[in-house]
């Protein structure tokens, strides 16, 4: 059985200590919302990734439709070099916004 561990919201720091905790436990991933409030999960995985050996590392769900393609790969390659190979990439195509859009789906 494998044990993953998910950041709902939080700093850097946090990140970096829950994954380490994650790591130490018998973890075998962490994962970061993507978008995530207030800060780039993908500048946070690649602190816990120096900070870290040997936990699968990855965001949730990274949205294509809002991402320039090779500034998405670029990151990806370079923390997965940060990582040692333990990047996984989930991608979707994101969700409505809250406010107008999403009432604009429900009156359809």
């Amino acid at each position: 059985m494998q044990y993953d561990f998910i950041l709902p919201s939080g700093d850097v720091a946090t990140a970096v200590a829950l994954a380490q905790e994650a790591e130490a436990a018998g973890g075998d991933g962490f994962f970061m919302w993507n978008p995530m409030r207030g800060i780039d999960p993908w500048v946070a995985l690649a602190a816990v990734a120096v900070k870290t050996e040997h936990i699968r590392l990855g965001t949730l769900i990274t949205p294509l439709s809002r991402c320039r393609p090779w500034k998405l790969a670029s990151e990806t390659v370079t923390l997965d070099h940060l990582s040692q190979g333990y990047v996984i990439l989930s991608v979707g195509l994101g969700a409505i916004d809250s406010g107008e859009d999403a009432n604009l789906v429900t009156q359809l």
